[in-house]
């Protein structure tokens, strides 16, 4: 028996599996990028591209799913009660003025508007509980905690949460959320084949920097992205439903004391920091004001 011919098969066969893993990975990231080349569209509130692939109307029943089963455990205040008819009556005034922003903020954008708001069948209930807390599912279905008000205080604070909820459905965001998701999986994936053959502690290592690479690099400042959007758009929606935007700065200074200082630094987390928001929401305050001004009979917004 040759033992350099044997040697010769093995490097063969090692050869002919390092090739076919690279052959695995280049369609791993072929499929990729006509993954996030094929479904990317113009948001028209803010004029950049986003990767969506669900449409509005799968949209709308997941939201609808997930709306049903958090009511189905959590205590609903009568639509009778003071706190709901109030709260009704801003979302009202919001889902009124969807259009009229997204009418706005396109034209600015150079882009064509969708009217995402008409295919929305809103609803929103106000759910007893101390969170400070608010959300607004995709196809428009919102609800409020009742421990949100003491720290919203006045209902122009009230419709700056509200509309920042809003903004995040008419944006679409938990559509790209999930588009983002299926991408990254496919580099996970792309990632596991070319692991394949490192020792499990060489593999455990490697995956672990991906994923904290991905989390800091990739998610986080998605997600965070999606709050500073969410931030303005709620905000224009707010102004132009009549609201007065300057409550946006008291409302997140009150929001960040609620917190008790108790949250990870920026990189860390899904939201911006409370300081770097609220410098943001003041340079948007001269734009704010355009739209209070446009939509309310031309009366400045009272500081």
């Amino acid at each position: 028996m040759d033992p350099t011919s044997q040697q010769s098969s093995y490097a063969s066969g090692g050869q002919r599996r390092g090739g076919l893993r690279w052959w695995v990975i280049l369609l791993f990231g072929a499929y990729a990028l006509y993954y996030y080349f094929s479904n990317q569209t113009i948001d028209p509130y803010t004029g950049n591209k986003a990767m969506i692939d669900t449409s509005i109307e799968e949209e709308a029943m997941l939201g609808l799913q997930a709306y049903n089963e958090v009511l189905s455990q959590e205590p609903v205040l009568d639509s009778s009660a003071e706190a709901s008819r109030q709260i009704k009556a801003i979302a009202a005034r919001l889902e009124a003025r969807a259009n009229d922003v997204e009418n706005d903020l396109a034209k600015a954008n150079g882009a064509e508007p969708q009217h995402i708001a008409d295919s929305f069948q809103w609803d929103v209930s106000v759910i007893q509980s101390d969170q400070a807390n608010a959300f607004c599912l995709p196809g428009g279905k919102m609800a409020v905690y009742t421990g949100l008000i003491p720290v919203a205080q006045n209902q122009d604070a009230m419709a700056v949460v509200m509309g920042h909820e809003i903004a995040h459905a008419l944006l679409r965001h938990g559509s790209q959320r999930m588009a983002q998701q299926k991408l990254v999986q496919l580099g996970q994936m792309a990632a596991g084949v070319a692991v394949g053959d490192m020792d499990p502690q060489q593999q455990q290592m490697v995956m672990s920097a991906l994923g904290a690479g991905t989390q800091y690099g990739v998610l986080l400042p998605f997600s965070r992205d999606h709050e500073s959007q969410a931030d303005e758009v709620g905000l224009m929606l707010a102004a132009a439903a009549c609201f007065n935007p300057h409550e946006a700065i008291g409302l997140w200074e009150r929001m960040s004391e609620q917190s008790g200082g108790q949250r990870p630094p920026e990189f860390a987390s899904t939201h911006p920091d409370p300081a770097n928001r609220i410098q943001h929401l003041q340079t948007l305050m001269p734009k704010a004001e355009q739209f209070y001004a446009k939509y309310c009979q031309g009366q400045p917004p009272a500081r």
